[in-house]
């Protein structure tokens, strides 16, 4: 026992190079990410619960950092998250600490109840400074696909539509 515990970690491939310019092999990167996802889960924290982007984040962060903790060497780690390599999920972790920090910051859950906006109805003229972003009509193909996703569903989820009325 004693012995695998002193030879796994000399025994492990050893990788090279990322074959990105740049970006630097990391050793200890299982260690690292674990870090840096543990430390994620405690900064997002400070963002309210019930918020999209915490929610979404506590997600993704999870399950990466529980891949970690399960897996044994960065291969693993890399074949079952199938987001890239080890050293490119240590720099979106990274990003993401300094964007949970960013979104602190701007606070943009923090809108008062009686903020209110200048609301533009669809029959209303766009001023020229707006652009004007509205996506056209969905393929026919996404509309039958959707069908037969609902019908084979056993609890069908509300339609999806693209704003406009289905060709029929």
């Amino acid at each position: 026992m004693f012995l695998r515990a002193i030879s796994r970690p000399l025994m492990a491939k050893v990788k090279q190079t990322t074959g990105i310019v740049g970006l630097d092999v990391v050793p200890n990167a299982k260690e690292v990410l674990i870090s840096l996802y543990s430390k994620t889960l405690n900064e997002i924290q400070a963002v309210p619960p019930d918020e999209g982007y915490r929610k979404a984040v506590e997600s993704f962060t999870k399950h990466r950092l529980k891949v970690c903790q399960e897996e044994e060497d960065w291969e693993a780690i890399e074949k079952r998250l199938g987001c890239g390599q080890v050293e490119e999920l240590i720099e979106e972790a990274r990003d993401e600490l300094k964007l949970i920090e960013k979104m602190i910051e701007w606070d943009p859950w923090g809108v008062p109840d009686d903020y209110e906006c200048e609301v533009i109805e669809n029959d209303a003229p766009v001023p020229k400074h707006v652009p004007l972003h509205r996506p056209g009509p969905l393929p026919e193909e996404f509309y039958s696909t959707l069908e037969k996703l609902q019908l084979n569903s056993k609890e069908a989820p509300p339609a999806v539509t693209s704003g406009e009325s289905k060709a029929e």
